[in-house]
């Protein structure tokens, strides 16, 4: 029975063997009696300290203090407090004497007076760091003496230690004791284990064991001047040798000395209580000190101050103690974003301050909090994680990339903001080399199809520059199946002049992967158009181009005439101006005004023109897509150009909904494909061909497109109306799509013919009021003053339709008229 109750105040286990962690080396300095040892779990290896004290005998003076200070340290919990982990106390025989050890185990910490010599502070950041420990233990006796009426007896600088994040707690609670000025037993522990504390910490009335006087004195006045025996210790460097030394106030800062006068005054009741210390000083009023309790409070703030606060943060870390910074504060701002409590611009200030780490603390440290805040809902969080993604990138394993950030990654692509889908874009140049085959092959292709005809101008020029980064990651088969439909289909027919010079440096990137078969009879033919482009950059980058897959032609045919079969690729080096070949082209972004990107200029390698630079406010995200885009007028007919088309495949571009209206998926897209036009016939034979053939089909949205084209005369607000229903990426004609095969199938003209003067015909036909008996009327002239999207029942002329006055008699006889 009594060795029951003995480990019940003891504290838990049986003895040192089953105590479940591994004692290490110690420190060199502990309080009183007690030998601080490192310590490390048997568990999982996790870092502790380990606190042992011997004794002789079971009635050891030292041994009954040492029990006192275990119980009191396992009840008293508090954040300033040393956190109580385990302890045991064992027997060991030795001949004919037993000796007695208690240990206490402990988070890990490290004795306040090494931790000093090891960090080496100078100047104001020492005075700083100074002022957060001791705003931290003055708090910690605040609680002791005024919440929980206890006296800590001995604060010192022996009875202090320091976390892992350099916080200060408080131990050695030994002599720990209840005060009660009316009862004569309160302060027993204390009157029994006095003799453990040095002469040189005492007060007067303790050194005299005036215990009337003690008990008529508040209960904070022994803690108030150790407090002041801490504060001089600490400043002084030197441990504290005789009471007379606390007078030389040399090294107290001039901010801390009335204070430290009031807390060793001579005169009990005047002492200074610890909670106006922590209330009325301006020595805590520094910089570190208001940053970490903003930290630590950080859910009672609303979201001006955090959006404020994090603002400035990276500016004021940079002032701070570099390594409270990145042991305390980095741990509180991980934290804060981890679970919610921190703002968007928060993640600036992380990735500032993990930047000043290693690469194994930053995978540590950071990297675990980047993980989860790619599941994150918010967007502004989302937009900050992608706009620094080349800052942590490159510390992504591969596993954890693609199974575990890239399907949070992809639902950028969907979104609705044009930002979030380009910057969705450019993280891909970062993750898509850790991507495994599968998830590029059967996922990111076809989000980037999708992208291809994307409404933004920019960001379907990126997409083919992207390809272009990407392909070398592609296996063999797809890069067949993709890099040549993509880049010409799409690329080169694509209406934004910079989206076709992106296409043609993306052929010429890739050119190692194409056979010589290819390049004749898909690559050149294709490029070739484009030496007489209307864009004086698609010109230039197009011969180039074409001088560099000839020049690969010419180096295959010299070595077939000479037997060897070896194949040679020029790369992209001999291409003057192609330093920076793929990088990026612009920002997806409309500028402010209602102005599109599509309208800024192109900025590729061997242009004069600088680059558009990406808009990095994240509150252009809602207004990025509510702003139509503005089409780029060549100055020609766009009927003589390339137009860019929407092929399906099974590969990956077309298994997705692209976009574009009236686009139907009955054939494979990645069909090799003959952009070859035939001679033009002459516009007047051409405009009878279509519409002889036109009442037979139904007709589709994007006809009404084609009249901005190549009427001579029209008003902006009638050129935004024509445009309004068509996305940018693909202003397509009927003829050369495939959603009109069953218009142009019997005509193999039908491909290159003129679309007919005005869409108006298509919807009279729908409404079902054009004349079968009248073929002239679907090519009858427009009326000057039509709009570009004519009402239902509208007829091509001026008179009314019949089937209108049809409708109107009906509405009558039903109505009872």
């Amino acid at each position: 029975m009594f060795n029951f109750l003995k480990g019940v105040v003891s504290g838990s286990g049986t003895g040192l063997k089953d105590l479940p962690y591994n004692i290490g080396e110690p420190y060199s300095s502990a309080w009183g009696s007690w030998i601080h040892y490192r310590g490390i779990s048997k568990d999982d290896g996790t870092p502790v300290s380990i606190f042992a004290l011997s004794g002789n005998s079971t009635n050891d003076g030292h041994l009954a203090a040492g029990r006192n200070g275990v119980k009191r340290l396992r009840t008293v919990r508090h954040p300033n407090i040393l956190s109580f982990l385990h302890s045991t106390e064992a027997e060991n025989f030795d001949g004919s004497t037993t000796k007695v050890t208690i240990y206490i185990v402990t988070e890990p910490v490290m004795p306040l007076s090494e931790k000093l010599k090891e960090l080496g502070l100078k100047g104001t950041q020492r005075d700083e760091y100074y002022a957060w420990g001791l705003h931290r233990i003055a708090k910690a006796v605040s609680f002791l003496n005024n919440d929980c009426k206890l006296v800590h007896g001995n604060v010192c600088l022996a009875s202090v230690v320091v976390t892992q994040t350099l916080d200060w707690k408080l131990h050695a609670f030994d002599i720990l004791s209840e005060f009660d000025g009316h009862n004569e037993s309160s302060v027993g522990p204390m009157l029994q284990y006095d003799w453990l504390i040095g002469a040189q910490y005492k007060p007067m009335e303790l050194l005299k064991s005036d215990w009337t006087m003690i008990r008529r004195s508040p209960p904070w006045s022994i803690d108030s001047w150790g407090l002041g025996c801490l504060i001089y210790e600490l400043f002084s460097g030197t441990k504290l040798s005789t009471t007379e030394e606390l007078r030389n106030t040399a090294s107290i800062p001039k901010s801390l000395l009335p204070d430290y006068q009031r807390l060793l005054s001579s005169m009990p009741p005047r002492r200074l209580n610890s909670s106006k210390l922590l209330e009325n000083s301006e020595y805590f009023q520094n910089k570190l000190v208001e940053t970490i309790q903003f930290m630590e409070i950080l859910n009672l703030k609303d979201s001006v101050e955090k959006d404020t606060f994090f603002r400035k943060l990276p500016n004021l870390a940079e002032q701070l103690p570099r390594e409270i910074v990145l042991k305390k504060l980095l741990p509180l701002l991980a934290s804060a974003l981890e679970f919610g409590s921190a703002a968007a611009p928060a993640l600036t200030a992380l990735l500032k301050m993990g930047s000043w780490l290693s690469t194994d603390e930053f995978s540590v440290k950071v990297l675990p909090t980047i993980i989860k805040l790619f599941a994150s809902n918010d967007r502004s969080i989302r937009v900050g994680l992608l706009q620094h993604i080349d800052q942590y990138g490159e510390s992504l394993s591969a596993k954890i990339v693609d199974e575990q950030v890239y399907a949070h990654v992809a639902t950028g692509f969907s979104d609705t903001s044009a930002f979030l889908r380009e910057l969705t874009l450019k993280s891909m140049l970062v993750l898509a080399p850790k991507l495994s085959h599968r998830t590029i092959s059967g996922s990111l292709l076809k989000y980037l199809s999708k992208l291809q005809v994307d409404e933004e101008p920019a960001i379907r020029t990126n997409t083919t520059i992207l390809l272009g980064n990407i392909a070398g990651y592609l296996n063999e088969g797809t890069r067949k199946r993709v890099l040549i439909n993509a880049l010409t289909v799409r690329a080169l027919r694509d209406t934004f002049a910079p989206a076709r010079a992106a296409g043609i440096m993306a052929l010429s990137a890739t050119s190692s992967y194409y056979d010589v078969t290819e390049i004749a009879t898909r690559i050149l033919p294709n490029i070739v158009v484009f030496t007489i482009d209307p864009d004086s950059d698609v010109q230039s980058k197009a011969f180039q181009a074409v001088d560099q897959f000839l020049q690969l032609v010419k180096q295959h045919h010299e070595k077939t005439s000479t037997g060897d079969t070896s194949t040679t690729s020029m790369g992209t080096s001999s291409i003057p101006g192609n330093g920076s070949l793929l990088g990026w082209a612009m920002s997806s972004l409309t500028l402010k005004g209602g102005k599109s990107s599509e309208q800024g200029p192109y900025a590729p390698a061997s242009s004069s023109m600088p680059p558009t630079s990406a808009v990095t406010d994240s509150k252009s995200i809602a207004d990025s897509s509510s702003i139509a885009p503005i089409h780029v007028s060549s100055g020609i007919d766009m009927t003589d150009q390339p137009v860019p088309v929407s092929p399906t495949s099974n590969d990956g571009w077309g298994e997705l909904e692209n976009g574009i209206q009236g686009l139907d998926g009955d054939k494979d897209g990645w069909d090799d494909i003959e952009p070859q036009e035939e001679p033009k016939p002459s516009p007047f034979l051409a405009n009878i061909q279509a519409a002889q053939r036109r009442p037979v089909s139904q007709p589709k949205p994007q006809v009404t497109g084609l009249r901005g084209s190549i009427t001579p005369k029209v008003s902006k607000n009638e050129d935004e109306d024509l445009w309004g229903s068509v996305p940018a990426s693909a202003p397509a004609q009927p003829s050369t799509t495939r959603a009109s095969r069953t218009v142009d199938d019997d005509d193999p003209w039908g491909a290159i013919s003129a679309p007919a003067p005005t869409s108006k015909p298509l919807n009279v036909r729908k409404s079902g009021a054009l004349d079968d008996n009248d073929p002239w009327a679907a090519i009858a002239a427009p009326v000057p003053t039509t709009k570009a999207r004519p009402s239902v029942g509208r007829g091509r002329g001026n008179k009314p339709t019949v089937p209108k006055l049809g409708a109107h008699k009906i509405n009558r006889t039903s109505s009872g008229m």
